[in-house]
């Protein structure tokens, strides 16, 4: 199986993420693809989650080394 490209930023990687969910939830996919775009989405939210989890851990570092208020990560994960 060819290695697919890391997408280049988090906006392409959901904008791809919600394609795959919308034609996985259209249902007519055959099977061999259907598994092939479902471990295509896998790795696209995993990409999207650590992008995510990144621009946090900058946002709270910004924050502190500012003297700024800490962060609190309840209110971030909501």
């Amino acid at each position: 199986m060819a290695k697919i490209n890391q997408p280049e930023n988090f906006e392409e990687a959901l904008q791809e993420l919600e394609q795959i969910v919308s034609q996985l939830e259209k249902g007519d996919l055959p099977l061999e693809k259907a598994l092939e775009s479902f471990q295509r989405g896998v790795e696209l939210s995993q990409y999207c989650q650590k992008s995510l989890t990144d621009a946090e851990s900058t946002v709270a570092k910004m924050m502190t080394d500012k003297g700024d208020v800490e962060l609190d990560r309840e209110v971030m994960n909501d």
